[in-house]
């Protein structure tokens, strides 16, 4: 079999997984350009390729080429998806080791959590919103509060919340999970309690009456207004309207939305003192690395309100003259 022949058959293995058609259509990308570089290097045709000349030397200059116009962030991604296709190619017996762990990758700095600014702009936007605020051609409170309480107290991902069922919702009142499907197939349960949990059936409720049809497990759990699943640019229409409409559009920043959810409902489990661990496990992150920037983020807002504390004006002046 020739290289593109096992990257097919690792694309066609990752399928199995369930992963999402954009995953898969990254890691094809990923893998083919790394690929055409590869060729370059060793100056044959890509389709020609075998595992066999995949070798550390030009596997490290192909990803030098590769990196040369792109972001750290592409090139990290890319070296991902080429160290779990080798962790395949050596299940699989294609190839006797893993070059990828000497192949440098960039390091990436940590980026700072963007949540919603203010401390009572969640309380605000559900407030106005369960209101009616959001005055839209087609008004369905319901519906908006639903989603937006499920994003600001699971924090979910966009991909998350658009992928859910109706089947997602499992256990008891009272005890109530949402099943989400995360990154990588990867498989959580979120624990919800009793008000989000009476606020998405009181939505459900609203949805029969409105379509006038009994919604099976299988439905998309958040729908449009003609009863098809809520997409992304619906998703973020709501959003960004919804804000807007409670007077707190101007609280989210720059480069996040519907993400600025997410990165409140962590940052709050971070001040009210979860651990690392139990948010990364709510979050689905694969490591504790990325749930930990929630924690630090937090001790470094605390340090600063302490800090803006107008006593140490006078005890700078008075450590002055001490010394």
């Amino acid at each position: 079999m020739t290289l593109p022949d096992w990257i097919d058959a690792y694309l066609e293995h990752m399928q199995a997984r369930k992963l999402a058609a954009n995953s898969l259509r990254a890691y094809r990308r990923d893998l083919e350009s790394v690929a055409v570089d590869l060729a370059a290097v060793l100056d044959r045709e890509p389709h020609d390729l075998t595992v066999d000349e995949v070798t550390t030397a030009p596997l490290r200059s192909a990803f030098a080429r590769f990196a040369g116009p792109r972001s750290a962030a592409t090139v990290t991604r890319a070296w991902s998806t080429w160290n779990g296709f080798f962790g395949f190619l050596v299940i699989e017996g294609a190839a006797v080791g893993n070059p990828m762990q000497v192949v440098p990758k960039p390091r990436t700095p940590m980026r700072a959590p963007k949540p919603l600014q203010g401390e009572d702009t969640p309380e605000r936007l559900l407030r106005q919103v369960a209101e009616g605020a959001r005055n839209a051609r087609n008004p369905w409170p319901e519906r908006d509060l639903a989603v937006l309480a499920t994003l600001l107290c699971t924090g979910v991902r966009s991909a998350e919340l658009l992928g859910l069922t109706v089947a997602s919702l499992v256990g008891r009142p009272g005890e109530r999970r949402i099943q989400v499907s995360g990154k990588g197939g990867n498989r959580r349960s979120v624990p919800i309690e009793r008000p989000l949990d009476e606020i998405i059936s009181a939505y459900l409720h609203s949805r029969r009456l409105r379509f006038g049809l009994r919604v099976p497990g299988t439905a998309p759990l958040f729908v449009d207004h003609r009863d098809e699943a809520l997409q992304r640019g619906g998703l973020q229409y709501l959003v960004r309207t919804s804000l807007r409409a409670a007077g707190v559009g101007d609280r989210v920043q720059r480069g996040a939305l519907v993400h600025a959810f997410r990165h409140t409902f962590a940052t709050r489990l971070a001040e009210d003192g979860a651990s690392v661990i139990e948010i990364a496990k709510l979050l689905g992150h694969a490591s504790i690395t990325a749930s930990q920037n929630y924690i630090d983020a937090t001790a470094r807002e605390q340090r600063m309100a302490a800090g803006s504390n107008r006593t140490y004006a006078t005890l700078a002046e008075v450590a002055d003259t001490a010394t």
